[in-house]
């Protein structure tokens, strides 16, 4: 039920056994886990099928697993979404950090449809990004900044997610974990270089863009907007994403996918069925990549960038 479609680059996965092993007596564990699902308004069953690749994943040596955006449902209208929504100290969240703890195991929750700061009177939600450690806490709480407000009557496409969102106030600084220092965002971030450049700038080695990107924009943009992310930055993108049907009026593109440092795809899960792609995160690699290629280095001052003024 869980198959993925790797890239050639994950030739570790040949000798996992060997890789777990050096993990053990390492210092830092390096295997994370990338996922995709297919969410549907039924929450129980959506934590079930997550559930399943959490545990899937540990038992294959992951120490961090990252979920897509919309992990806890993707409803069929406005109302059923706002009315399943929650609060970061609700049922669901629990679940997920009772999950860590047992597992011990990190987890990236990449787009938990928050309830909004003004609930009673707007009745709006965050989609928020939530980092749990393996001891169940939570570290950090992302809330997306871009809302996807699209109309592309050419591809099928129309949504408004500033209808029911609230946009984020602000970027948070990367978080440490057991793989390296990990900056957050959410699916549409992706288009938005600045928010990428910024959290390299304050130290991430890791960028993750969980997401649900339709159809028509993900064969057209996901995997080479992944790639520029990834090459600009000189950091490792992971992109947890969503794939197949959610319901009748909403599909998802899928391919879940691990980028290295360098551009190249590590991990991909393919665009038909939920999986988990194991891949291995090494900042030997990036360090490599920045020091033979010292493109911050370049970068000129701000003032420069801007110094052809207004248009």
């Amino acid at each position: 039920m869980f198959r993925c479609t790797l890239g050639p680059s994950v030739k570790y996965l040949a000798s996992l056994p060997t890789l777990l092993q050096n993990r053990m007596s390492s210092s830092r564990p390096l295997l994370v886990a990338v996922c995709q699902v297919t969410a549907t308004p039924d929450k129980e069953a959506n934590f079930s099928a997550c559930k399943q690749l959490v545990e899937e994943a540990k038992e294959r040596g992951a120490c961090m697993v990252f979920l897509p955006e919309a992990f806890d449902y993707i409803g069929s209208s406005r109302e059923e979404t706002l009315a399943l929504a929650e609060t970061l100290g609700g049922h669901l969240i629990s679940q997920y950090a009772q999950l860590a703890r047992k597992l011990e195991v990190w987890l990236s929750l990449g787009g938990f449809h928050e309830r909004g700061h003004d609930w009673e009177a707007d009745q709006r939600i965050y989609n928020s990004h939530v980092i749990i450690n393996d001891e169940g806490d939570i570290m950090s709480v992302y809330r997306k900044s871009h809302l996807f407000d699209v109309e592309l009557p050419e591809k099928g496409v129309s949504l408004k997610e500033s209808a029911f969102t609230v946009p984020g106030p602000a970027l948070v600084p990367p978080v440490q974990t057991p793989i390296g220092k990990v900056g957050l965002g959410v699916c549409y971030d992706l288009r938005f270089p600045e928010l990428s450049l910024a959290l390299q700038r304050h130290g991430a080695e890791i960028l993750t863009y969980p997401s649900a990107f339709t159809v028509a924009t993900g064969a057209a943009h996901w995997e080479v907007l992944l790639r520029a992310r990834a090459i600009e930055t000189q950091c490792f993108v992971l992109a947890a994403a969503q794939v197949g049907r959610h319901h009748d009026r909403r599909s998802s593109y899928g391919h879940a996918l691990a980028v290295d440092p360098w551009g190249e795809v590590l991990g991909d899960c393919g665009g038909e069925k939920p999986g988990v792609a194991l891949v291995e995160v090494d900042l030997e690699k990036v360090a490599r990549t920045r020091r033979n290629m010292p493109v911050q280095q370049h970068r000129r001052d701000a003032a420069f960038y801007s110094s052809l003024g207004p248009t």
